[in-house]
């Protein structure tokens, strides 16, 4: 049986990181290292996944938790930085295509 750590080691996310998708999508931890690991695999995944915790830093700002808001943002600076295609400043020294505009 795996446990939420077994889980966790294996979705390429830090613990914080599977920790703000499941508070921001309002789900169990274990679920959301299962989103997590699909979003990092996928195309736009990763942005999404910055997008999200954003979202949170911004809902923790405005609800006036600014402990929570500056440990967020932690969380984005150490997710960016394992995760440099969701940074668009490093789109382009890897040689990626950039998203089309609809």
């Amino acid at each position: 049986m795996l446990t939420l750590e077994d889980c966790i080691g294996l979705c390429e996310l830090s613990e914080d990181e599977v920790l703000a998708i499941a508070s921001h999508e309002h789900i169990p931890e274990i679920a959301a290292a299962e989103l997590g690991n699909y979003l990092v695999h996928t195309a736009d995944g990763e942005l999404c996944i910055r997008s999200m915790i954003r979202d949170d830093i911004a809902w923790a700002t405005a609800s006036g938790n600014h402990d929570r808001a500056l440990a967020l943002k932690l969380v984005l600076r150490n997710f960016i930085a394992g995760h440099p295609r969701c940074d668009e400043r490093c789109r382009g020294r890897l040689h990626l295509p950039e998203r089309r505009q609809i």
